[in-house]
């Protein structure tokens, strides 16, 4: 028998919540919750009416420091404003949540909210102070408000949850790379036995790919910008109030205030290009991590990596001797998600018909999912590479049963010597055959060089063939 949604949510009580996620209609909230819950003071609803109540507060208290303005704010009065967002509870986002939909404490239901928070912090406002209710807002357009909450939000989840994971997952990289630098490795061109490598070196160029990248999400995190200007960007209604008050010069104190860059001029709404940057860079990065689950799933199946095993694990249902390489294909799936959410934001919010439209605003909600899929991606991307090791003995052996790929190193030594036909020489015998060490070697025999070239020839192994793979890993810092 099918339940029913409203008779579930409304009888199972106490005994709901303990299972909620169970119910929750996606996956972050429900199966990978543990893993998003970081980020939920910054991709909530209740985070985001925090962070409105934090620029009002802040706005009237930039308002109470301009002068000409008939606002005064003692240290008291401002301690009391800023304690509204620094001890924001989940009692204070139902209220705001009151506010919106339902009406509360003579306020009746705003259908807004942004406006319901406006309305809160009018609750909230102790008798001594309630004198300066007319100030909350005052000017601006809920976009004013908005835009600059949502960057305080994102750039706090970067830079406390988000980016903590990429720099993370960058240094597991590193340290496989220092620790195998001397591994050598049958590397693959075009899915065929090519130019030996080390283990260490590959993961080498991964963890530099990706100290690139995370210096560019870092780059736009920082300059992440705030805008103020009214209902079509052009100060009206605080002109209209004050017009001797350099309104440009209050907005951009206020904004760069908060650790944010400035952007002007402006229509109603922030154009987004910094947050497109910010979404552009987080997909290059997390591309990048992409390329490395494909090898490292790869590596898996060629048996070049083992997996620690987990007691009472189960890799399938009908196989009981499967290790599936889940982390990385969970990583794969989660980064593929959260770039294609990155790239439709990036296309999205940087549009706006005329001066303003409000479909930008229910698409910026979805931000956190994005950024929640990349977290997922990152930790288990980093729950992968804690279980692989390296199998040196399959390694080594397929690099012995592969010694055609000395072919290189042999016809570039005897083009050295001046023998004009040695790339066809060794190609007549290694194209598309088997060969053996003892093959290369009747070829050095008959041919017409130096006995000292033909030792250095002979000395010639695909397991030392690897350049100076190990000490390129110290070209990641």
């Amino acid at each position: 028998m099918a339940l029913r949604s409203d008779t579930l949510l409304l009888s199972a009580g106490p005994a709901f919540r303990m299972t909620e996620s169970l119910y929750a209609v996606s996956p972050l909230d429900g199966r990978y919750a543990g893993r998003t819950a970081p980020l939920s003071p910054y991709a909530s609803e209740a985070g985001l009416m925090r962070a409105r109540v934090r620029v009002e507060v802040e706005y009237l208290i930039a308002l109470a420091d301009t002068e000409g303005i008939d606002l005064q704010l003692g240290t008291q009065e401002r301690q009391q404003l800023r304690s509204l967002y620094k001890t924001f509870s989940e009692e204070d986002a139902n209220i705001i949540k009151k506010l919106e939909t339902e009406g509360y404490a003579g306020f009746d239901a705003t259908n807004h909210d942004v406006k319901a928070v406006e309305y809160f912090i009018r609750h909230e406002l102790s008798e001594d102070i309630a004198h300066i209710s007319p100030w909350i807002h005052f000017g601006l357009t809920s976009e004013d408000v908005n835009n600059v909450a949502h960057r305080l939000l994102v750039r706090d989840a970067m830079e406390e949850v988000v980016l903590p994971e990429l720099l993370s997952a960058r240094n597991d990289l590193t340290k496989l790379a220092r620790e195998y630098r001397d591994l050598p490795m049958l590397a693959r061109t075009h899915g065929q036995p090519a130019t030996p490598t080390t283990f260490g070196k590959e993961m080498a160029v991964y963890a530099a790919r990706l100290g690139r990248a995370i210096s560019e999400v870092q780059r736009a995190t920082e300059n992440l910008a705030g805008k103020l200007g009214g209902a079509s960007g052009t100060y009206a209604a605080h002109v209209a109030a004050y017009p001797d008050i350099d309104w440009r010069g209050v907005a951009e104190r206020f904004v760069t205030g908060l650790d944010l860059e400035y952007v002007s001029p402006t229509t109603q709404v922030n154009p987004c290009d910094d947050l497109a940057t910010l979404f552009d860079a987080l997909r290059r990065a997390n591309s990048i991590i992409l390329d490395l689950d494909h090898d490292m799933w790869l590596y898996i199946s060629d048996r070049y990596l083992g997996q620690e095993t987990t007691e009472g694990e189960t890799g399938s249902s009908t196989m009981p001797h499967k290790v599936n390489p889940i982390d990385f294909e969970n990583s794969e799936g989660n980064l593929s998600k959260a770039n294609s959410d990155l790239q439709f934001l990036a296309d999205y919010i940087t549009t706006s018909r005329l001066q303003r439209d409000l479909s930008d605003s229910t698409v910026k909600r979805n931000i956190g999912g994005a950024l929640a899929h990349c977290l997922i991606g990152y930790t288990k991307l980093q729950t992968g590479l804690d279980k692989v090791a390296p199998n040196e003995q399959v390694m080594r052996d397929e690099l012995r049963n592969t010694p055609e790929i000395i072919g290189e190193a042999v016809q570039t030594i005897l083009r050295r010597e001046g023998h004009e036909d040695a790339y066809e020489q060794v190609k007549a015998l290694t194209r598309g055959e088997r060969v053996t060490i003892e093959d290369f070697r009747a070829l050095f025999e008959e041919l017409d060089i130096d006995d000292d070239v033909e030792a250095e020839l002979k000395a010639l192994s695909p397991e030392t063939y690897v350049g100076i793979a190990d000490r390129l890993v110290d070209d990641v810092e």
